[in-house]
């Protein structure tokens, strides 16, 4: 079968320029004996169409391929159908072939079978085959075997057949796991063994990221949840590879140590399996057979050569912990590490052992696997020792010696438990001695001193266990002070307690107790043991206790009371009890409270008799490690004045006196501070976003002033918004001295002021503190409110007002180039006297372009002196507003009031509130009612009504006038009127009045047609007041003063 390639270019020189013809391409297949399907044109120069042409070649070389593979593989298959072979070794060749030629179709079913029949096959020869040497044969028969399993178990895998793929490797592993061979090549065994499990490892590694572990059925309840694990396969070719390092460990110790030439000739074959020996032949190489002695030979010399080296078992354990760890299996996890560990020891790579082992203690510490925690400090004693290092090996022997023996004990008769030997009282016992002979110099040889560690001048050694440290067991220390508050100077009972859970009696030469006041540290020396203490560190000053003997029983409390007497004032902490057994080995333990003593884990499900550390069980149950050593009484008096509340605005002063009765203060400090009496702070809801400004503080402390003798900048050292610290000077016995705070509520608010003095009564003495505080309340000086007005009987229409109800709250409304009337009120709410300065209305800050469109006019009455506002009081100013400008919006400014407390030394205080800005109308209609202000009995006057058009626009206008019994009158009564565009229509009505007093004027009504708005004046629009007779005014001249006593009261004649 040929395939035609044609080029273009190629077919234009050998055909002309024409282009091929179909009846030219027809001779060319025939004469070729070509299909047409398989010729293709190559056309180089578009390179689409090559692309497409490529394409179609490397599918009919696919094609091909597979049709070639299937025709071999038919060939082959008819062979193994027939039997038609010589051997049985030829019938699993066979098989392989035609797997290979059905995986390169992509045939995996065929593949898988012929792979199953080809190890089936496999197994069979065993027992049969003779063609090589038995061991020999048994090799090439594992190594053929290995290919089958490999190939069988990645098709299963690939396909997603997991659990068939764990079936197959448990049915393999069963077949060959017994087939040793003989025991001089038993290692070759565990060597292939090892293999299995770590390539179906990573198989099941490499499948498992993209297949998650199947549902197991009731029929597959053989295959475990470990079996779906490639940690599980990792430990395991690691167990069988370190259990073939002691097979060829023995096969080397029964086999000399001479080695043959001959076997740097044996290299392996052609054949998977084989081995031969290459014979050189001058120019050309010939390959024969070896015996089996010489293969063994061969074999065992290549693995004497890595015999010390354990690198392929450890990583296989790392990958084994690595993948338990990642799976969330600590405990097998750990496992793997201590036999990592275990590996790293036997190869003298003490380093990374001790380390292995010491990442295993914790977590057998907090298990309570004391069992498997003897076993690890025994390695790690060893380690130390090797290492070199003193007190990680005294560590170590602490805690092993301290161990609760008596519950594992009896468990480790059949294990080997490694270097620490096997748990027992006798041998914790030695650990103990051994311990204590190296710390208290007691050695003499130095071959005695394992690993030549020593504890001397050269090489002192210290201890330190802190409340989570696990040599607790060996010495556990508990500090309780009988009084939980003393006086500074009175003495008080403190009691030590010392616990020990090492297996014989440990006597102590020296205790040392320290506290957080070093004042109180003192020392307990052992009478039995002075020449050994060494007292020579020791601060002269230092306290020091001498007992009989200070010796420590196993699982029994030594309790030691002593007074102390504290000093300065404040916390007493005892923080640390340094043990010094030996001239230069100490044991600095952490002191720890009674009440809140933690249980040894090891020990607290043993059968022990568990003591309190004190006698007194009130002490024991809350007994603390604490004191609070109260201050010496001061002799100095604080004071805090305040004048009533504070008001919102002012800077209130508050005096602050100190007086010495009988101390002097010396270093003095005043500190200040202002806390919200509810807890929520002295800042406004605004402070997320403008922390950093001072108008939203609620309330903030401005400034201390001192007395005018005294020099403020050296005094006050810091002032912020709610603290201050200010320095008072020297006093003696007898003198006082005072500051002023400075304080500003900007919004009303109650406060707490805490006042804290602290001094020295003398140079050096502990500082004494007083503390005073006061609730001053923050209040609101004045209430200002406002009302807008219309001139009387003038009456715009605003036709905003038409469209909305008269509770609506919108925007007032004023009319342009018209008078309106502000009222302003400010009323005292506070419980003190005000005295009002000025009432005024500003303008607030804005840009020239804002300022010349809201330009207005505001005018106010007769600026009045200083008025008294006692505490209730309103007072009410008047001011005009006459928009000059036709806008949409007005804003009148602000009302500044300016005011103080009633007394001469208050500060001015100016208190602004902005005024609501108001909507400009141009009124269409304006109406104005005019009459004289007063009448009298039986005479005439006019009562005038105008209607002033402000449009452009003829506005027709009904009106109406209601009668009154009070009055005589003449004109109009109801009737339509028109008003000419920006001009004026005037009603007008003659009166007589029939009675006297306040009287109702006949009632106008006027509504537009237009604007369907209608007007009726108020009741005191119509309201107008008649007297009887004509009266008599007369006005006395203002330039003109006369005493009080000439002046002759006017009455008004009736």
């Amino acid at each position: 079968m040929a395939i035609s390639v044609l080029y273009d270019r190629w077919l234009d020189k050998v055909f002309g320029a024409e282009s091929i013809t179909e009846e030219r391409m027809v001779a060319l297949r025939k004469r070729a004996e070509v299909d047409a399907k398989y010729v293709i044109t190559f056309i180089p120069d578009d390179a689409s169409e090559l692309n497409l042409s490529l394409n179609r070649l490397g599918n009919i070389f696919g094609e091909l391929a597979v049709t070639f593979y299937r025709d071999e593989g038919r060939k082959v298959k008819t062979r193994l159908e027939k039997k038609s072979y010589g051997s049985i070794e030829f019938n699993v060749r066979y098989c392989f072939k035609v797997a290979i030629y059905a995986e390169f179709r992509r045939d995996w079913a065929e593949a898988l079978r012929m792979y199953e029949d080809g190890y089936h096959a496999l197994r069979e020869m065993i027992g049969t085959s003779t063609r090589l040497p038995a061991i020999q044969r048994l090799v090439e028969i594992k190594m053929v075997a290995e290919q089958f399993h490999f190939k069988i178990s990645t098709l299963l895998l690939h396909g997603g057949k997991v659990l068939e793929a764990i079936k197959w490797f448990r049915q393999h592993n069963a077949s060959y796991k017994n087939l040793t061979g003989p025991t001089q090549v038993s290692f070759l065994h565990w060597e292939w063994l090892s293999r299995q499990f770590l390539v179906f490892a990573e198989l099941l590694e490499t499948t498992s990221a993209t297949i998650s572990s199947p549902a197991l059925t009731v029929a597959d309840r053989t295959s475990s949840d470990w079996e779906f694990r490639p940690a599980y396969y990792y430990q395991l070719a690691a167990q069988f590879l370190k259990e073939m390092k002691k097979c060829v460990e023995s096969a080397v110790s029964t086999t000399p140590t001479e080695t043959d030439d001959s076997c740097d000739s044996i290299v392996p074959s052609l054949y998977v399996g084989q081995f031969a020996r290459l014979l050189d032949l001058g120019e050309t190489s010939v390959m024969q057979l070896v015996t089996d002695d010489d293969y063994v030979l061969f074999a065992l010399t290549a693995e004497r050569k890595k015999l010390g080296d354990s690198t392929e078992i450890i990583a296989l354990l790392k990958n084994a912990y690595e993948a338990y760890n990642n799976s969330k299996s600590q405990r097998t996890a750990s496992f793997c590490m201590l036999l990592m560990a275990k590996e790293y020891f036997l190869t003298s790579d003490y380093t990374n052992s001790k380390l292995h082992f010491d990442k295993l203690t914790s977590l057998y510490r907090q298990e309570g696997w004391a069992t498997l925690l003897w076993e690890v400090l025994g390695y790690l004693r060893e380690c130390s020792r090797k290492l070199g290092s003193a007190q990680d090996f005294i560590s170590y022997s602490l805690e092993m010696a301290a161990l609760p023996i008596s519950s594992i004990s009896g468990l480790q008769e059949l294990k080997d438990c490694g270097p620490g030997g096997s748990p027992s009282l006798k041998q914790v016992e030695n650990i103990h001695k051994e311990v204590f002979a190296i710390v208290r110099e007691e050695i003499s040889n130095e071959e005695e001193i394992m690993g030549g560690m020593k504890v001397n001048g050269d090489h002192p050694l210290h201890l330190e266990i802190d409340l989570v440290s696990p040599l607790r067991v060996a010495l556990l220390t508990s500090v309780a002070f009988h009084e939980q508050i003393v006086k500074p100077h009175a003495p008080t009972l403190i009691t030590l307690s010392l616990l020990s859970q090492l297996p014989s009696p440990v006597e102590i030469d020296q205790l040392e107790i320290q506290f957080n006041q070093t004042e109180c540290n003192f020392i307990i020396v052992n009478a039995q043991r002075r020449e050994s203490s060494s007292l020579s560190n020791i601060h002269p000053d230092r306290r020091v206790e001498t007992v009989p003997v200070i010796q420590l029983s196993t699982n029994k409390w030594l309790r030691l009371t002593y007074d102390i007497k504290s000093v300065n004032s404040g916390k007493l902490e005892c923080t640390y009890v340094i043990a010094r057994i030996g001239p230069h080995f100490s044991i600095c333990c952490g002191a720890e409270s009674p009440a809140n003593m933690n249980d040894l884990p090891l020990w607290k499900f043993e059968e022990r008799f568990e003591a309190s550390p004190t006698k007194d069980p009130a002490i024991a149950f809350s007994g603390m490690k604490v004191t609070q050593v109260e201050e010496p009484d001061p002799q100095v008096d604080l004071k805090l004045g305040a004048a009533g509340p504070a008001l919102v605005g002012e800077n209130f002063l508050l005096p602050v006196t100190l007086t010495s009765k009988g101390h002097s203060v010396e270093s003095g400090e005043l500190k200040i501070n202002l806390v919200d009496t509810r807890g929520v702070g002295l800042l406004s809801p605004r402070e997320a976003e403008h922390s950093s400004s001072s108008d939203n503080l609620h309330v903030e402390l401005l400034g201390v002033s001192c007395g005018p003798t005294q020099d403020n900048n050296d005094n006050i050292r810091k002032i912020q918004q709610s603290f201050g610290l200010v320095s008072v000077p020297f006093l003696n016995v007898g003198d006082s001295w005072s500051c002023n705070l400075e304080i500003q509520w900007h919004h009303p608010k109650p406060i707490m002021l805490y006042v804290s003095l602290g001094y020295s009564p003398s140079s050096g003495a502990p500082k004494v503190h007083i503390h005073k505080n006061l609730q001053i309340e923050g209040k609101t000086p004045v209430v200002i409110s406002h009302r807008l007005m219309l001139p009387f009987r003038r009456d715009p229409l605003l036709l905003s007002r038409l469209k909305r109800s008269p509770e609506s709250g919108q925007t007032a409304s004023l009319p342009v180039n018209e008078t309106s009337i502000l009222v302003v009120n400010a009323t005292n709410c506070t419980e003190v006297p005000l005295r009002l300065l000025s009432m005024s209305v500003s303008e607030d800050d804005v840009t020239s372009i804002t300022k010349s469109k809201t330009t207005c006019t505001i005018q106010s009455g007769i600026d009045n002196d200083p008025t008294l506002l006692v505490p209730g009081e309103e007072f009410k100013k008047v001011f005009t507003v006459k928009p000059e400008l036709n806008v949409s919006k007005l804003h009148l400014g602000s009302v500044c009031l300016r005011w103080r407390r009633d007394h001469e030394s208050s500060k001015e205080v100016v208190t602004k509130q902005s005024l609501p800005d108001v909507n400009l109308e141009c009124p269409p209609l304006i109406i104005t009612l005019e009459c004289p202000p007063h009448g009298v009995l039986g005479e005439p006057f006019t009562y005038f009504a105008r209607i002033r058009n402000q449009t452009k626009l003829l506005q027709e206008v009904k009106f109406s006038l209601s009668d009154s019994q009070s009055f005589v009158l003449s004109g109009p009564h109801n009737d339509t009127t028109f008003v000419l565009p920006l001009s004026e229509y005037i009603l007008s009505y003659k009166l007589v009045p029939l009675s006297s007093g306040s009287l109702q004027l006949p009632r106008v009504t006027i509504t537009s047609v237009r604007y369907s708005a209608g007007f009726q004046p108020t009741t005191a629009a119509s309201t107008i007041f008649i007297f009887p007779s004509k009266p008599q005014f007369q006005l006395s001249e203002p330039e003109k003063k006369s005493n009080p006593a000439d002046q002759v009261p006017q009455q008004i004649p009736a």
